[in-house]
């Protein structure tokens, strides 16, 4: 009978993954990484969304109480509420928390490379604010419109340069130039009935971002902007909430339409 040795030990099973763990941890940092970032895209809104020609706010329309990014709840947070007197704050409490989220969801979605996508990211820091400001008072001021088409046009070149090449690039830049001169050209001839300057500034970035994808995706981005328009203003007359003569916020649709082709692109 042959004699055998002791048996080496066993390792212990590994216990299985619990389902989900990753799924809440992933869930949990993206909820922690909107609470930060929505503060700043609400105080964008509070300091400029004020009538064309006055200085920007600099506290809470009710008391002000100074609206700050030191101290920004809950001001500056979901709830959109002054410190002092309780007052609203901005957009509608958890509007700009829900959009931060589309707009990471989006991100997500789009997926690298990743010199385009900081370029996308770039521009819906900005973007989501000017919506808001858009909807509130009817303009798309310059400080926020001009970093954002400015930080498009660099972050795609980087792109270019780490691969993508000048095609690309040189495609974006003249895109973003002839839709913004599409929409001047509006206001010029049509004045008040035309787009304003305002829908011209945001088109540099957004023609940019479109244009870097191929024409067919630049005009898909337009025709879906005019589109959306088209569609909310015929909701509106039905539903008598506005007038003919009535004039609608083209920014977020501009924005709605730039990100429907870039996900149709993608």
């Amino acid at each position: 009978m042959a004699l055998t040795g002791p048996r080496p030990p066993q390792p212990a099973p590994e216990s299985p993954p619990v389902p989900g763990d990753g799924g809440r941890a992933g869930v949990a940092r993206a909820a922690v990484a909107v609470l930060l970032l929505t503060p700043p895209l609400r105080l964008a809104v509070v300091r400029h969304a004020v009538p064309a020609g006055s200085t920007s706010r600099a506290g809470c329309a009710a008391c002000g109480a100074a609206v700050e990014l030191r101290h920004p709840w809950p001001a500056l947070g979901p709830t959109a509420r002054c410190r002092r007197c309780r007052a609203r704050t901005g957009p509608r409490p958890g509007s700009v928390e829900l959009a931060a989220v589309g707009a990471v969801a989006l991100l997500v979605l789009l997926g690298p490379p990743v010199a385009e996508l900081a370029a996308v990211a770039w521009w819906l820091g900005w973007v989501v604010p000017l919506c808001f400001i858009d909807l509130a008072v009817h303009r798309l001021p310059d400080r926020l419109t001009w970093p954002a088409a400015a930080g498009v046009g660099l972050l795609l070149g980087l792109a270019a340069l780490t691969g993508a090449g000048a095609g690309p690039w040189l495609r974006a830049v003249v895109g973003g130039a002839g839709l913004a001169l599409f929409f001047a050209a509006t206001t010029l001839l049509l004045g008040a009935r035309g787009f304003g300057l305002g829908d011209a500034k945001l088109a540099l970035g957004a023609g940019a971002l479109l244009a870097w994808h191929g024409w067919p995706v630049l005009v898909a981005g337009l025709l879906l902007a005019l589109g959306l328009s088209a569609l909310v203003s015929l909701g509106l007359l039905a539903a008598r909430r506005a007038r003919w003569s009535s004039h609608l916020p083209f920014g977020p649709f501009l924005v709605l339409g730039t990100l429907g082709a870039l996900l149709s692109a993608g």
